[in-house]
């Protein structure tokens, strides 16, 4: 077993006591990552929809960024060629299909999906999260730059 000399652990306690010292000055400052802000709620929304002069309540969830990459992924097809095709489609059913927890017709479904016509089906539509859309205003290009 090897024996550190008095220096090098004097040099060690002086390095944990700067970090020591940084970190309680970003926790002075208010600058303490707080992963909790970027966390989805439980919470459930509701959200009240009309149509030809009628209205209707519906129980929402929000959308988990991993969640939303998967049927997101699910939504992209390649070709022989290697490009891709977006699905529409299938991801606005998917999204409702995940999001929507209480309506008038009960469970959402695809067979129920696919029996609405494009007046309510449109404005199901208003839910979904855009699909290609950065959500809170974040330019992930400026992340990359370290901007």
């Amino acid at each position: 077993m090897a024996r550190r000399s008095k220096a090098s652990q004097a040099l060690d306690e002086v390095e944990g006591l700067r970090e020591e010292e940084e970190w309680e000055d970003e926790e002075e400052q208010g600058q303490a990552f707080d992963f909790n802000k970027y966390t989805i709620t439980s919470n459930v929304e509701t959200k009240v929809l009309e149509i030809d002069g009628t209205s209707f309540e519906v129980k929402v969830k929000p959308l988990s960024w991993s969640i939303r990459n998967q049927i997101l992924s699910r939504s992209l097809k390649w070709d022989n060629a290697g490009s891709t095709v977006f699905d529409g489609d299938a991801y606005v059913r998917e999204c409702l299909k995940e999001i929507i927890l209480e309506a008038p017709w009960g469970r959402t479904t695809e067979s129920f999906l696919v029996s609405i016509d494009s007046r309510l089906g449109g404005l199901l539509e208003t839910l979904v999260p855009k699909a290609f859309e950065e959500e809170g205003g974040t330019d992930v290009e400026a992340i990359k730059k370290g901007a």
